[in-house]
């Protein structure tokens, strides 16, 4: 069960209180986005989610993991989207539990899964928010993907993945950064 914004635990308010850019404003270092541009330095903090209706598939080599026009995209300042699938529109047959977990202080606790086809394993490519936070709880029927090891694509376009090994956000051809992961971002 979700939190209300009024109960949140200690450690995600510590966490939230730190953030200095919240999309209020573009830093002087941001790139300004041309026409049918958008900066990811104009997205909120806390993080929007959107529902997205272009196509959004994810393969494994020749195995289709997913396809939905019903992702949820979550825009956070400095950070390129990460797009949640809804679990019905993926195929769980091919993944399974990782160890390990983490707190995000906008989304909750995170758990990680692991591709597996036959001998096959790609370890902690996915994770899910199952007791999402107050303003998260769209996410807690979904799973977003790490885009590094994966052929991922919006309405077509290839998505290249978000700099540094922590952060799953997806870059497509409509953002402009720079992007947190970048070297030089950790204080981002």
């Amino acid at each position: 069960m979700a939190r209300s914004a009024d109960d949140l635990p200690a450690w995600a308010r510590a966490a939230r209180d730190q953030w200095f850019w919240r999309g209020e404003g573009r830093p002087p270092f941001a790139v300004v986005p041309g026409p049918d541009q958008f900066s990811v330095w104009d997205y909120p903090r806390p993080p929007c989610l959107v529902p997205e209706t272009r196509e959004v598939v994810i393969c494994w080599g020749d195995v289709e993991v997913a396809r939905t026009q019903r992702a949820i995209r979550v825009l956070e300042t400095s950070h390129p989207p990460s797009f949640y699938l809804p679990w019905d529109d993926v195929a769980r047959r091919f993944l399974q539990p990782a160890a390990g977990a983490s707190l995000c202080e906008w989304k909750g606790p995170a758990r990680y899964w692991t591709l597996v086809d036959g001998e096959r394993r790609l370890p902690h490519v996915a994770w899910s928010y199952p007791q999402a936070l107050a303003g998260a709880e769209a996410l807690a029927n979904c799973v977003a993907f790490y885009p590094q090891a994966l052929d991922c694509s919006v309405d077509g376009a290839s998505v290249e993945p978000q700099p540094g090994g922590f952060y799953g956000g997806w870059i497509t051809p409509e953002l402009t950064g720079p992007f947190k992961g970048d070297p030089g971002s950790e204080g981002w």
